[in-house]
């Protein structure tokens, strides 16, 4: 039976059951979950990604939640299929969140509507593979991607972000650690060469004041430190057909050397 009541722990994926016309089924999500701000007004907030009000889950009888094994805790995700349908996705490459992306259209019973998403996707994935054998640099730029600053932290190769990355033709200089979230210092990213710090706007909200001080004070050394959108690089699903886009603007201005 077709889901018709929604509750969605993950703000992408609550963004994509609004893309596909269905935001009314939609009966609660996060409050990190915050685009479309329209369709999303007067819906009940559960709490949390990694904090979600369980019992509040329950009372808005949903027939379907939506879940992350990495924005939400297993025991929440569990104690949640003990009780009601639960679909997670974890998408770890922009292939795989397009697939989920399909699956979730599927479970929804509205593939026609996704279908032009998934297709402009496709055209960005082919873009960004245009681009990158054009891409005039000799050699990828060493890019230290900031997922977090109390304390440093950043991303390795088993992660979305990475797979962006790559894709745009970067060398993540945190690929090779171990953890897929490791807590590596300026120091560190500055020894190992790094060209280019991004700072995304989420989670941690990084901002002009910040670039500015890291800059002046030369914190990450020689290296570029750039502010950019988090949704772009973090955020699968329907995001994906407009943020490849600005990722790859992004990154040619990175070549150009005339990106902020």
């Amino acid at each position: 039976m077709t889901p018709r009541r929604i509750v969605s722990l993950v703000p992408s994926t609550t963004e994509s059951v609004c893309e596909f016309g269905i935001a009314d089924r939609l009966v609660g999500c996060t409050r990190y979950c915050t685009e479309p701000e329209a369709s999303l007004a007067g819906l009940p907030r559960i709490g949390g990604t990694k904090n979600p009000d369980r019992e509040s889950i329950l009372q808005l009888q949903p027939d379907l939640v939506l879940g992350n094994a990495e924005e939400n805790r297993p025991e929440d995700l569990d104690w949640l299929r003990q009780r009601v349908p639960v679909l997670v996705q974890t998408p770890r490459t922009v292939p795989e969140a397009a697939d989920c992306l399909r699956e979730l259209a599927v479970n929804l019973g509205v593939e026609g509507e996704a279908q032009p998403i998934l297709l402009r996707i496709e055209a960005q994935l082919a873009a960004v593979g245009v681009d990158l054998l054009a891409a005039p640099t000799p050699s990828p730029l060493r890019v230290y991607y900031a997922v977090w600053a109390k304390p440093w932290m950043s991303a390795n190769r088993d992660t979305f972000v990475h797979d962006v990355l790559h894709r745009l033709g970067a060398s993540n200089v945190c690929a090779d650690d171990a953890e897929r979230y490791p807590a590596t210092s300026p120091a560190d990213a500055v020894a190992r060469g790094v060209d280019v710090v991004l700072l995304p706007s989420e989670p941690w909200e990084f901002d002009a004041r910040q670039r500015d001080e890291l800059q002046r004070q030369r914190v990450f050394g020689a290296a570029r430190v750039v502010l950019c959108d988090g949704r772009t690089f973090c955020w699968h699903g329907v995001r994906m057909a407009d943020g490849l886009g600005d990722a790859r603007r992004l990154f040619r201005q990175l070549r150009l050397g005339t990106a902020m």
